[in-house]
């Protein structure tokens, strides 16, 4: 054997062993078992799974957000209809409903051909591997992005950018993003970003920085936003949810304890109306039960 052939012995041989090192090839999944599914990870492959077993919701479960859940409800039809529809951006205050409104339009359109595909933020730099994946598809796909904000010059702000609109390769038809946000622009705005505005003519000129940090935002055509509720609203959420966990009538003490629980958390949204009642509902279920014995 020549130093050649024992060269390429060698190098076949390394080739081998580093082939044992890489992660497992992952099958494409199963389209038609599920209609939510995951962007995961494994070293710098990534893959999309399934999720077997996704929060169920129903738009009807949601109150208090009528008109959000219209605005959102029409885009989604559009897009499953196949008309042109808008990325959405839905910001604002905390536990309103935001990511369980784009749950509850996936439970509704999953039978025409709806698929989501959660993404995390520190993924984002893959948006242009996940839509390779999916384009050619016949499905109808949301990616989901919850909860978002970023640093300044961050990959995944870039890559989201870059995706929305100002790439040279065009997203496909079969895709739309929609994210969460508790900031409009995702981005931390300090003071010291308006000390470069410019007044020219009695017009106002942004600087640069305020200028960057409001340029993610606008590339979503749709933005919708969720405020903090009043008192009766906040009330009619905790009937709502009572009378879903089995309680048909809220009395005087359940009341004044929700009340009480949200001013503990120093909020009155949907999710906190949604743990009370679960809280409420659990204990006068486990007294009965005592009871009872």
């Amino acid at each position: 054997m020549n130093d050649i052939d024992k060269l390429c012995l060698r190098a076949d041989r390394l080739l081998d062993q580093l082939e044992k090192l890489l992660p497992p090839a992952q099958p494409d999944p199963d389209w038609h078992a599920a209609d939510a599914f995951r962007w995961c990870k494994q070293g710098q492959y990534g893959y999309i799974r399934a999720i077997m077993h996704p929060h169920q919701i129903t738009l009807d479960a949601l109150s208090g957000i009528d008109e959000q859940k219209r605005r959102i409800d029409q885009n989604t039809l559009q897009f499953v209809q196949g008309f042109p529809a808008n990325n959405v951006l839905l910001t604002g205050a905390r536990g309103t409903g935001k990511s369980s409104l784009i749950k509850a339009v996936l439970s509704k359109y999953a039978k025409d051909g709806l698929r989501l595909i959660e993404v995390e933020k520190h993924h984002l730099i893959d948006l242009h591997d996940i839509v390779e994946k999916i384009h050619q598809r016949s499905e109808r796909f949301i990616l989901f992005c919850d909860d978002l904000s970023f640093e300044t010059d961050e990959p995944g702000y870039k890559a989201l950018k870059v995706v929305l609109d100002g790439s040279i390769a065009t997203v496909s038809d079969n895709v739309l993003i929609y994210a969460t946000s508790n900031r409009r622009h995702m981005v931390p705005e300090f003071m010291r970003d308006n000390l470069d505005t410019r007044h020219s003519d009695g017009e106002v000129h942004p600087s640069e920085a305020i200028e960057e940090k409001i340029s993610l935002s606008e590339r979503f055509g749709l933005w919708i936003s969720f405020y903090p509720f009043d008192q009766e609203s906040y009330l009619h959420i905790v009937r709502t949810w009572l009378s879903h966990f089995g309680i048909q009538e809220m009395t005087v003490m359940a009341r004044t304890e929700a009340l009480q629980w949200a001013l503990q958390r120093g909020s009155r949204s949907g999710r906190v109306a949604w743990q009370f009642a679960r809280d409420w509902a659990g204990r006068e279920r486990s007294t009965d039960h005592s009871q009872s014995l």
